[in-house]
């Protein structure tokens, strides 16, 4: 299976130049023959876009663009950071865009309430793992904090049949990091017997840094796609 990782910077709020870049991103991976690519966590809205989930027009806005961005995915499988609501609840979600139509959609189990992150706020908890069909392929799908913890949804994925992991993210940088990351990376790469594809946001909000750094690593938590360190857009504004 072929995979395309595309970094990206998001502007909070910008639904529709978010968009553009996401489309853009689509083509390019698949004019490079990728069979599945990955946004970052909540890469149509920015992230973190804080009060802005809480007005409804907002919501389903971006769940419009999302349908539309879908329409226009075919050849390939896109993985895409929204927010969901549903049943008057927001979930920080994975879309799975693949044939046309919005296919599969994944909601984050674990949210982050520490440092930086206020996550519960705004969003509801999902309540399960999720895994894909892609190129024959069985894929786990995480989100962020969802993978830097053991166990599930990581082990019910790979219970599952999983043999790669992906996790998109959004996550801050501060000195070392990155080395962070893949080390605790490795280990539910070890833990879970797969694959594990992380795909991360770059650019900057606010008081926040984020420093991409995307990779694979092997069952064995070995890095075998090299890390990507992005400091432009994609594709370049």
């Amino acid at each position: 299976m072929r995979l395309a990782l595309c970094q990206m910077n998001a502007t909070v709020g910008d639904l529709d130049g978010n968009a553009r870049r996401i489309a853009a991103g689509i083509d390019g991976a698949r004019a490079a023959g990728a069979e599945l690519v990955l946004f970052p966590e909540l890469a149509l809205t920015g992230y973190p876009p804080e009060d802005l989930l809480l007005r409804e027009h907002f919501l389903t806005d971006a769940r419009a663009a999302l349908r539309e961005l879908a329409r226009e995915v075919t050849g390939t499988t896109a993985i895409v950071g929204f927010p969901e609501l549903a049943d008057d609840r927001v979930y920080n979600a994975a879309a799975v865009l693949a044939d046309g139509a919005v296919r599969s959609i994944y909601r984050k189990l674990h949210l982050p309430n520490y440092g930086v992150f206020d996550e519960r706020r705004y969003f509801t908890a999902g309540s399960s793992g999720a895994t894909i069909e892609v190129a024959g392929h069985r894929i786990g799908l995480t989100v962020c904090e969802d993978l830097w913890r053991p166990g599930p949804p990581a082990t019910e994925e790979a219970a599952a049949g999983a043999s790669v992991l992906i996790n998109i993210s959004a996550s801050p940088y501060h000195a070392g990091k990155g080395s962070e990351r893949e080390q605790l990376f490795a280990a539910r790469a070890r833990e879970s017997g797969a694959y594990v594809a992380f795909c991360a946001l770059v650019g900057g909000q606010d008081e926040l840094v984020f420093d991409g750094h995307s990779f694979v690593l092997d069952p064995a938590g070995a890095t075998i796609v090299a890390r990507g360190v992005c400091t432009r857009s994609y594709p370049p504004r």
